[in-house]
């Protein structure tokens, strides 16, 4: 019986060995992320990928258009995409959810966002408060309601509100410009107290830096409750089972409106959005304590050690 058990304890310990020194495939060393170019995507993927520098990965991002992110989801070219906003993207994720061609993880990584029109506060209480107003103070608004990158969903559904001519909007002219093009164009109108509707959202800096409020009257357009919005994490098909240790970190990646504002108000004024995560990390090692849950680097070691050993704690 002592012998027995002497080699049932040297077999647990070799497994336990081996289990601590497990890594992944070669082939998960590089982790591929799909961004949009907004600024809460590019630091929600820079704080990823810190994480994943300080477990011994080499991640990777391109920037591409929404349809672009699920395209590439679908074949493969890119692993991990943090930005499905839901419902604004349905969309576009329809197809590939339900051809199963993509993977949507369970839980959201972001609750309680919102995704809608809105005005600078003075035109809200000059009387522009939902969308059957817009039509109203056409002339003020210059007969434009302005969005962001070309092929993004809302920019879609605003151009079939235009060509339907819902909220009485047809003879509206949808405006597609770049995050950064649209918040200038909200800068120059805010600064000359001119009117101006735009697809607003938060989290976002916008929130901090003007005096806005979201339209209501949109729950066909947007959704209930202002454009309520949730954030999903989706991958490439078969990604999670080839690269465990990955796909347990996305699981445990969670963000929150205030986190994003404050990492997107550095990161819209063109700071590095590695630089600026990374110091946020080392001020919260609660969070990335909460993130390495169940995970290890890539050689199969301690985590929290060495993430932290990474971020200069």
């Amino acid at each position: 019986m002592m012998k027995l058990g002497f080699r049932c304890a040297c077999a647990f310990a070799a497994i336990m060995s081996f289990a601590v020194q497990a890594k992944e495939p070669e082939s998960c060393m590089s982790p591929r992320f799909a961004k949009i170019g907004w600024a809460d995507l590019e630091s929600t993927t820079a704080l990823a990928k810190n994480i994943l520098v300080g477990l011994g990965y080499k991640p990777t991002d391109v920037t591409l258009s929404i349809p672009l992110a699920w395209a590439g989801l679908k074949r493969k070219n890119v692993d991990i995409y943090l930005g499905y906003w839901k419902p604004s993207q349905d969309a576009n994720a329809k197809p590939y959810l339900d051809s199963k061609s993509v993977t949507q993880l369970p839980a959201p990584n972001l609750t309680g966002a919102k995704f809608t029109l809105a005005v600078p506060d003075y035109a809200y209480e000059g009387g522009l408060r939902s969308f059957d107003d817009i039509a109203k103070f056409k002339d003020r608004l210059g007969g434009r309601i302005y969005g962001i990158e070309p092929g993004d969903d809302a920019n879609v559904v605003i151009q079939k509100m235009i060509k339907d001519n819902e909220h009485k909007l047809g003879d509206f002219k949808l405006i597609e410009s770049s995050e950064a093009g649209m918040l200038v164009s909200i800068q120059r109108a805010v600064s000359r107290k001119e009117w101006i509707v735009f697809l607003g959202w938060e989290p976002h800096p916008m929130n901090l830096a003007y005096k806005i409020q979201y339209l209501s009257g949109g729950d066909k357009t947007f959704g209930p409750d202002y454009g309520s919005a949730e954030v999903y994490t989706v991958v490439a098909n078969g990604y999670q089972e080839r690269c465990p240790n990955v796909a347990k970190l996305l699981d445990n990646l969670k963000f929150d409106v205030s986190m994003e504002d404050e990492i997107m108000a550095r990161v819209v004024k063109k700071e590095d959005p590695m630089e600026v995560t990374k110091a946020w990390l080392k001020d919260h090692p609660e969070v990335v304590a909460k993130w390495l849950d169940g995970v290890t680097t890539f050689n199969g070691e301690s985590a929290q050690r060495e993430v932290m050993a990474y971020l200069g704690r």
